[in-house]
């Protein structure tokens, strides 16, 4: 595995552009959930723009956002079976149902800010965890990228504390962790593809979800909710991951120029992730949700009982403590 470390330079990058550009041999899909306004993209751009030009045009990238192959689970069995080559898979969405220790990283409230969060994916840990994932589903770990800080959300009422909960359905991703978490604080989880949101909102299926703000803004969710409390009960890691089977196919010194592309669409991404969450959350005011303050304690509280319970599928509580002290 390799890990983030470096840009590629504007000179190497001027250098290929300016090189005469042949003809694909290789053609690499490249699936991620988010909409072509959310920061997915910005570092699948990153990657493809890196990648056709070091190559000077011998591979082609295609990006299809938005679901369009399949939900994160779905495109994860895609990867291991080879059908397609690269994709962004959250670690609660696409990972957690084939590497339960993913869950880790989706336990409440284990990150205390994004420099620890950075820390822990960047280290030994992150490391760990993306080793799993290359031998769980056949496939290339190529970075960690950050999706945002999570809170929950509804149209019914003010959310102030876990009581307040109680009752509501609150959709989350697949990952054991997360509907444990939510039906452990009184909601009703209830996981479902992220593509099917929107519509559950509109018609009563669910009450709510829990996203960053990011999400909240790209999805139009804020045009079927009102009140946001601000839980941050989860930091949201995805990895960018490419099937070994597609990757194999081509020679030695592209596989190591998708790596590099991948080193800056990571970059890329993260940038671009922390700049457009400051963007939505003004946004998200003008258009009138409104967002409450929490005491996190309350929360928090109430879910310890999620560790204990998950703490041998994740690695033991040692594995957990480990996190904590990073």
């Amino acid at each position: 595995m390799k890990m983030i470390t470096k840009l590629v330079t504007i000179t190497a990058f001027a250098a290929a552009v300016s090189s005469p550009v042949q003809s694909a041999e290789y053609t690499l899909k490249l699936a991620h959930n988010g909409p072509e306004q959310h920061p997915f993209q910005d570092g699948a751009m990153m990657f493809k723009t890196t990648l056709e030009s070091s190559t000077n045009g011998a591979v082609e990238v295609q990006i299809f956002p938005g679901e369009q192959l399949g939900s994160e689970e779905e495109t994860s069995q895609m990867i291991k079976q080879g059908t397609i080559a690269c994709a962004v898979e959250s670690a609660g969405g696409g990972l957690a149902p084939f590497v339960p220790e993913a869950d880790l990283f989706n336990l409440p409230f284990v990150f205390n800010d994004l420099d620890h969060f950075y820390r822990v994916v960047d280290g030994p840990i992150g490391e760990k965890l993306a080793n799993k994932v290359e031998a769980n589903l056949d496939a290339d770990f190529l970075g960690w990228w950050f999706s945002g800080i999570r809170n929950v959300w509804n149209g019914k009422h003010v959310v102030k504390t876990p009581e307040d909960l109680k009752g509501l359905k609150i959709r989350v991703m697949g990952s054991p962790v997360l509907i444990d978490t939510f039906n452990t604080l009184g909601a009703q989880a209830t996981p479902m593809s992220f593509g099917e949101v929107y519509t559950s909102l509109q018609q009563g299926v669910i009450d709510g979800a829990e996203t960053d703000h990011v999400d909240l803004l790209v999805e139009n969710f804020y045009e079927v909710t009102k009140h946001v409390s601000l839980t941050g009960h989860m930091y949201l890691a995805a990895g960018l991951i490419c099937s070994n089977k597609a990757i194999s196919k081509m020679p030695a010194d592209i596989q190591d120029k998708v790596r590099a592309a991948a080193e800056a669409a990571t970059a890329e991404q993260r940038s671009a992730m922390m700049k457009m969450t400051d963007e939505a959350l003004a946004t998200l005011k003008s258009k009138g949700l409104e967002f409450e303050s929490v005491d996190v304690n309350l929360f928090r509280d109430k879910v310890s009982s999620v560790y204990e319970k998950n703490a041998d599928k994740v690695g033991g509580m040692a594995a957990i403590e480990e996190l904590t002290r990073q």
